[in-house]
């Protein structure tokens, strides 16, 4: 196996049939060096991806430029909660059972450290739409712009193939987005929900509009790989966006939230975010997680 560090391959593979997000918290006066070599050993990045929050990495002393904790957006007319956490562990799989068993493995791993904060079991559903019915990621880059958008290039050195992932989860009140009209969800949305055409006359207030990402200055692109949840009746989405820096979610979300010109998208008419985080996520060398970035 190549000793190159390269970007964990789940990255940049279509979402899964089933996922498991663990959000975890070191508990204090724990030193966590030990677990994370072992959770670097059995995590491959691709079936097991890992990232680390920013007073993780202050807490072993050493440093990721560009790596911050998620604060919300100043100016934001809507709630924007921040929810830090020190780890964050992404299962991806095609059974929910299997995810289970591996995930329950992965907590005793990491038990000596860290406290499983939350666990949220996400899904694909009908072909990579969210559960409004409408695709998610359209507009993704593809191929060489994927890489360029979600990764540090090749002469970050030790940082080569590390990623910043943005995570929120959306909770939908589906009985508003029931109550409207079909025109007026394709109009939220800026799309014709079967077709995936995006709609000439979406108003300004459309997430189309607000996240067209070639329209920023500079351009805001990210890689989403975001998944659906479900709990109950109640459900809605794992947000989780790649970058080579969170700037260009931030971006976005500033326009999303309205600091940037008073206009709030018209998502938040349905839907709202729980949580917020920032992770960055090691790349992968020999088969496992690569922390010589960080000193281990």
């Amino acid at each position: 196996m190549s000793t190159e560090p390269t970007a964990q391959p789940g990255i940049f593979e279509p979402v899964p049939a089933q996922g498991r997000y663990l959000t975890c918290q070191l508990r204090v006066g724990a030193d966590p060096r030990a677990v994370l070599h072992r959770l670097a050993g059995q995590s491959d990045g691709q079936h097991t991806l890992v990232g680390l929050g920013a007073s993780l990495v202050r807490e072993l002393d050493a440093t990721v430029p560009g790596l911050r904790s998620f604060r919300g957006v100043d100016g934001a007319r809507v709630k924007l909660p921040a929810t830090p956490a020190d780890l964050l562990i992404w299962l991806r799989g095609t059974d929910r059972g299997e995810l289970l068993i591996r995930s329950r493995h992965l907590e005793a791993l990491i038990a000596p450290a860290f406290d499983v904060q939350d666990i949220t079991d996400a899904f694909n559903h009908n072909h990579g739409r969210d559960l409004t019915g409408y695709q998610d990621g359209t507009e993704n880059p593809e191929g060489a712009n994927a890489e360029a958008a979600a990764v540090l290039p090749g002469s970050a050195g030790l940082l080569a193939g590390s990623s910043f992932v943005a995570v929120q989860r959306w909770r939908h009140h589906m009985s508003r987005f029931e109550a409207m009209s079909r025109q007026q969800q394709d109009h939220a949305i800026g799309r014709e929900r079967d077709s995936n055409e995006e709609l000439d006359d979406a108003p300004e207030s459309s997430h189309v509009k607000r996240t067209a990402q070639e329209n920023f200055d500079p351009e805001a692109f990210v890689l989403r790989r975001s998944m659906p949840w479900a709990d109950g009746n109640e459900g809605g989405l794992v947000f989780a966006a790649f970058g080579c820096s969170f700037d260009a979610f931030e971006a976005q979300l500033r326009r999303m939230s309205g600091a940037e010109d008073g206009i709030v998208d018209a998502l938040f008419g349905f839907t709202e975010p729980e949580t917020g985080a920032y992770f960055w996520c090691p790349p992968v060398a020999s088969g496992g997680i690569d922390l010589r970035a960080i000193g281990l």
